[in-house]
């Protein structure tokens, strides 16, 4: 099991010294790395990630402040060389808190605590989601739904025999769903991998119907590939 990161920091340095230590963590991957929290934010309204490394004092949104904002289920590991805020980093409920400048076996224990946290949820994870339709929520079964298509502000779920329409953006969508069984491969478009028919260079096909692969989620196609064992 892997852990997908990034990290936020307004201090490239900081970042850089991040970089280097999660290249040595064998089960982490950093993804992205920003100096601009908006910009973060609005990564994150497109991917999914497992842990997210966050500085504290920055100019236009603390840390502290930023994390009133994000999705609530981000496990967050605090960096700062401040050391009074720590106890308001674990009253948020962060995984752990490095003090810079922190060493790579410091931050090794912070990923394992991160993994650990993941492996817990992959255990706990549900086998059913409840899709809103109208007044009226539906229990599906997760093994059931093929892929989801965005249009505006709603989603439609393409189960095996019939598909439902519900009103949620397709970032609430992407917080419920297993990473491990569903990827985003469209600004429209997610898909179980399980369902996956056929793969070409630029579509993949299910239930008989060709879904394109966005230009910016080409790498998802090579993770679907790879999963795959192809």
């Amino acid at each position: 099991m892997n852990l997908k990161a990034i990290a936020i920091d307004d201090e490239p340095h900081a970042l850089e010294v991040v970089k280097m230590l999660a290249e040595k963590v064998p089960f982490l991957s950093l993804d992205a790395m920003f100096t601009n929290s908006l910009e973060a934010l609005a990564y994150l309204q497109n991917h999914k990630i497992d842990l997210l490394f966050l500085d504290i004092n920055m100019p236009d949104i603390s840390g502290i402040e930023l994390v009133n904002i994000l999705p609530k289920n981000i496990p967050i590991v605090f960096t700062t060389a401040y050391s009074e805020y720590a106890v308001k980093g674990f009253e948020l409920d962060a995984v752990d808190y490095l003090l810079k400048p922190f060493s790579l076996a410091r931050f090794t224990k912070a990923c394992q605590k991160a993994l650990e946290i993941k492996k817990n949820q992959a255990e706990e994870a549900p086998s059913h989601v409840f899709i809103k339709t109208g007044y009226e929520e539906e229990k599906v079964d997760l093994n059931d739904i093929h892929y989801i298509e965005a249009d505006g502000n709603y989603m439609t779920f393409y189960l095996s025999n019939k598909k439902l329409l519900s009103r949620q953006s397709i970032s609430d969508v992407l917080g419920v769903l297993p990473t491990d069984a569903f990827i985003r491969i469209h600004r429209s478009y997610i898909i179980s991998k399980s369902k996956i028919e056929k793969i070409s260079r630029n579509s993949v096909w299910l239930l008989g119907i060709e879904i394109p692969v966005g230009s910016s989620y080409e790498s998802k196609l090579l993770e679907i590939r790879a999963s795959l064992g192809l």
